[in-house]
């Protein structure tokens, strides 16, 4: 049986991930092909528990700890869905994945890039995606979409314009440097519009 696929989505918040991860697996599924859902942090029970935490705004956690516990969080998710998902053969959706860390803690928290993925290397123990779609919207666009929905910010929403530039600056940075693997697709349009697109750029891993 041959390894499974992983397409893993990324983006600042608000550009639409979560939006997209549903289109995608909805057609997916229309089409017959079985389709594992999954989000980080979280998508396992113990990282679902360090994802409360990190996202609680009442929380004190520097720079360095938070890399570390969504490294965590990750390594749990690999180990526990991951790993034996992709190894029966499944195709599996993951909202967000090592970019994230390399983006958010590695640019947005100054740690360098570098610095965190040795600490992400160790955690996902080889594991890569197959494809990676980068929604790219302009943070300012993103924010105000994320305060619209009315639910209160969580403690890395709560960061500044600054923090959300050197996290977009840094995503680009990452798939111009792995054009192979990502496809960078503009969120800054109708859904529908996004959702073609990305079916279009993994249409020859389904």
């Amino acid at each position: 049986m041959r390894r499974g696929r992983l397409i893993t989505i990324e983006g600042v918040d608000g550009a639409g991930k979560s939006t997209l991860v549903r289109a995608l697996a909805d057609e997916i599924a229309r089409r017959g092909v079985a389709v594992t859902v999954l989000r980080e942090p979280g998508g396992v029970q113990a990282a679902e528990r360090i994802r409360e935490l990190v996202s609680d705004p009442e929380a004190t956690i520097g720079a360095r700890a938070e890399a570390l516990l969504y490294a965590a969080a990750r390594a749990q998710l690999v180990d526990e869905a991951l790993t034996p998902l992709l190894a029966a053969g499944g195709l599996v959706l993951l909202d967000r994945f090592v970019d994230s860390s390399l983006a958010y803690q590695g640019a947005g928290r100054g740690l360098g890039i570098e610095a965190v993925r040795a600490i992400n290397e160790f955690a996902i123990g080889g594991i890569a995606p197959d494809r990676t779609l980068l929604l790219d919207v302009d943070p300012a666009t993103a924010r105000a979409r994320s305060a619209a929905r009315g639910a209160p910010a969580d403690r890395l929403e709560r960061g500044g314009d600054e923090f959300f530039q050197r996290i977009a600056c840094a995503y680009r940075r990452l798939a111009s440097a792995e054009p192979h693997r990502f496809r960078t697709i503009d969120a800054g349009r109708d859904p529908a519009a996004v959702a073609a697109d990305a079916l279009a750029a993994i249409e020859d891993l389904l």
